[in-house]
């Protein structure tokens, strides 16, 4: 039998339609903020400190996915992106980096392995000598497509407790927010580069 329904204050997972209502630790320190500072609104610690948290938990079953098929997360990173250009799955090394949100020492630091693993190889650009393209082996695009399929089978797991009217509201909140989050962050190449699928 489901649990009752937790009664909280409007904007509680409650009202999320198929969330899971079970007060967390995440109200225990609200509560305990807004009795200790009734004079602030608590209220964004209430969304942001579970997405730290849901960051947290995604980070480390990304890791685990990517490990049982034998990649880093930065490799699985540059295969993907690879593997999301089309047919024939090439890049230029440069636009690699773009894609991905690294500086082109790092992205040559992570072909260097990635080739001598046989999930891609690299080639003088057809068009200009002096640029670099890289390719989608077989192998690469085998090992990208079984751990992106593991991965979504394991986010759409997380995502379970919640209604599927929901995740379209829910993902364009979130694209809302890091629109905004995003306007004053780093230029790509400036600094650690998010995962990109």
């Amino acid at each position: 039998m489901d649990p009752e329904p937790f009664v909280g204050e409007p904007g509680d997972a409650a009202d999320i339609p198929g969330a899971a209502a079970a007060p967390d630790e995440v109200d225990d320190i609200v509560a305990a903020w807004r009795r200790e500072r009734a004079d602030l609104d608590i209220a964004p610690l209430e969304v942001m400190s579970r997405l730290d948290r849901l960051a947290g938990v995604l980070g480390e079953r990304r890791a685990a996915i990517f490990a049982q098929h034998d990649l880093r997360r930065h490799e699985f990173d540059v295969l993907a992106a690879l593997r999301r250009a089309g047919e024939p799955f090439e890049m230029r090394a440069g636009a690699l980096a773009l894609a991905t949100y690294v500086t082109s020492g790092t992205m040559t630091s992570r072909l260097d392995g990635l080739t001598e693993r046989g999930l891609v190889t690299r080639a003088a650009d057809q068009d200009d000598g002096r640029l670099v393209r890289v390719a989608l082996t077989p192998d690469g695009r085998e090992r990208v497509d079984a751990a992106f399929e593991a991965l979504l089978g394991a986010e759409r797991e997380l995502l379970a407790p919640l209604a599927l009217g929901s995740l379209g509201p829910l993902a364009d909140s979130l694209r809302a927010l890091l629109a905004q989050a995003s306007a004053t962050a780093p230029q790509p190449g400036a600094g650690p580069g998010a995962p990109r699928r």
